[in-house]
Protein backbone atom coordinates (compact mmCIF):
# COMPACT_ATOMS: atom_id res chain seq x y z
CA UNK A 1 0.00 0.00 0.00
CA UNK A 2 1.90 3.09 -1.26
CA UNK A 3 0.77 6.38 0.51
CA UNK A 4 1.91 8.98 -1.59
CA UNK A 5 2.90 12.81 -1.12
CA UNK A 6 3.79 15.43 -3.63
CA UNK A 7 4.54 18.45 -1.91
CA UNK A 8 4.86 21.89 -4.28
CA UNK A 9 4.95 25.17 -4.06
CA UNK A 10 1.50 27.45 -4.10
CA UNK A 11 -0.28 27.92 -6.18
CA UNK A 12 -0.70 25.27 -8.48
CA UNK A 13 -4.40 24.08 -10.50
CA UNK A 14 -6.09 20.77 -10.26
CA UNK A 15 -4.92 19.63 -13.34
CA UNK A 16 -1.47 19.99 -12.58
CA UNK A 17 -1.54 17.96 -9.37
CA UNK A 18 -3.79 15.43 -11.32
CA UNK A 19 -1.17 15.03 -13.69
CA UNK A 20 1.25 14.37 -11.21
CA UNK A 21 -0.56 11.94 -9.21
CA UNK A 22 -2.07 10.35 -12.68
CA UNK A 23 1.60 9.35 -13.67
CA UNK A 24 2.15 8.11 -9.80
CA UNK A 25 -0.25 6.15 -9.71
CA UNK A 26 0.11 4.79 -13.22
CA UNK A 27 3.78 3.18 -12.66
CA UNK A 28 2.76 1.91 -9.48
CA UNK A 29 0.34 0.16 -10.79
CA UNK A 30 2.62 -0.99 -14.16
CA UNK A 31 5.03 -2.13 -11.15
CA UNK A 32 1.62 -4.72 -9.80
CA UNK A 33 0.23 -2.12 -6.85
CA UNK A 34 -3.77 -2.88 -7.08
CA UNK A 35 -5.45 0.18 -9.22
CA UNK A 36 -7.87 0.71 -6.13
CA UNK A 37 -4.59 1.11 -3.84
CA UNK A 38 -4.65 4.89 -3.85
CA UNK A 39 -3.81 6.83 -0.85
CA UNK A 40 -2.62 10.46 -1.96
CA UNK A 41 -2.14 13.45 -0.42
CA UNK A 42 -0.88 17.10 -2.13
CA UNK A 43 0.63 19.48 0.32
CA UNK A 44 0.61 23.04 -1.30
CA UNK A 45 3.80 25.46 0.38
CA UNK A 46 4.08 28.83 0.45
CA UNK A 47 7.39 29.43 -0.68
CA UNK A 48 8.60 30.65 2.28
CA UNK A 49 7.23 27.32 3.50
CA UNK A 50 8.98 25.20 0.92
CA UNK A 51 12.72 25.71 0.38
CA UNK A 52 15.07 23.43 -1.68
CA UNK A 53 18.79 24.12 -3.92
CA UNK A 54 17.86 25.42 -7.01
CA UNK A 55 20.66 23.38 -8.18
CA UNK A 56 21.98 20.42 -5.90
CA UNK A 57 23.20 17.86 -6.66
CA UNK A 58 23.82 17.64 -10.63
CA UNK A 59 20.72 18.96 -12.67
CA UNK A 60 20.81 20.63 -16.03
CA UNK A 61 18.97 23.25 -15.33
CA UNK A 62 18.07 25.05 -12.20
CA UNK A 63 14.55 24.21 -10.07
CA UNK A 64 11.94 26.82 -10.42
CA UNK A 65 8.25 27.15 -8.65
CA UNK A 66 7.37 24.19 -10.70
CA UNK A 67 9.58 21.64 -8.69
CA UNK A 68 7.68 18.62 -7.49
CA UNK A 69 8.70 16.41 -4.65
CA UNK A 70 7.12 13.34 -4.84
CA UNK A 71 7.46 10.85 -1.70
CA UNK A 72 6.45 7.32 -1.92
CA UNK A 73 5.83 5.40 1.54
CA UNK A 74 5.57 1.95 0.74
CA UNK A 75 6.26 -2.00 1.99
CA UNK A 76 9.98 -3.24 2.38
CA UNK A 77 10.15 -5.43 -0.72
CA UNK A 78 10.71 -3.98 -4.24
CA UNK A 79 14.05 -4.04 -6.07
CA UNK A 80 16.27 -1.28 -7.09
CA UNK A 81 15.41 -3.02 -10.69
CA UNK A 82 11.38 -2.17 -9.81
CA UNK A 83 12.32 1.11 -8.25
CA UNK A 84 14.33 2.45 -11.31
CA UNK A 85 11.16 1.68 -13.22
CA UNK A 86 8.74 3.59 -11.10
CA UNK A 87 11.07 6.79 -11.16
CA UNK A 88 11.13 6.09 -15.18
CA UNK A 89 7.66 5.70 -16.18
CA UNK A 90 7.01 8.95 -13.61
CA UNK A 91 9.26 11.08 -15.60
CA UNK A 92 8.75 9.94 -19.04
CA UNK A 93 4.31 10.21 -18.33
CA UNK A 94 5.26 13.60 -16.71
CA UNK A 95 8.01 14.50 -19.37
CA UNK A 96 5.39 13.92 -22.11
CA UNK A 97 3.24 16.33 -20.66
CA UNK A 98 5.68 19.15 -20.61
CA UNK A 99 7.01 18.98 -17.39
CA UNK A 100 10.63 19.53 -17.44
CA UNK A 101 12.23 15.92 -15.75
CA UNK A 102 14.83 18.36 -13.68
CA UNK A 103 11.53 19.66 -11.77
CA UNK A 104 10.76 16.27 -10.21
CA UNK A 105 12.29 14.46 -7.56
CA UNK A 106 11.38 11.27 -5.94
CA UNK A 107 12.06 10.07 -2.96
CA UNK A 108 11.11 6.57 -1.74
CA UNK A 109 10.99 5.73 1.92
CA UNK A 110 9.94 2.23 3.17
CA UNK A 111 8.51 0.33 6.27
CA UNK A 112 7.82 -2.92 7.61
CA UNK A 113 4.30 -4.69 7.12
CA UNK A 114 3.79 -4.31 10.66
CA UNK A 115 3.67 -0.63 10.74
CA UNK A 116 -0.07 -0.47 8.81
CA UNK A 117 -3.14 -0.48 10.03
CA UNK A 118 -5.56 0.14 7.43
CA UNK A 119 -8.57 0.53 9.38
CA UNK A 120 -10.12 -0.24 12.61
CA UNK A 121 -7.07 -0.31 14.32
CA UNK A 122 -6.17 -3.86 12.77
CA UNK A 123 -2.51 -4.51 12.07
CA UNK A 124 -3.46 -7.05 9.49
CA UNK A 125 0.08 -8.13 8.33
CA UNK A 126 0.96 -8.77 12.07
Amino acid sequence: MPLITVTVRKPKTVEFKDAVLSAVHEALVASGVPPTDKFHRVIELEPENFRFDPTYPDLTSRRTEEFVLIEILLSVGRSVKVKKQIVKHIVEKLASQDFDPEQIMICFKETTWENWSFGGGRLIHT
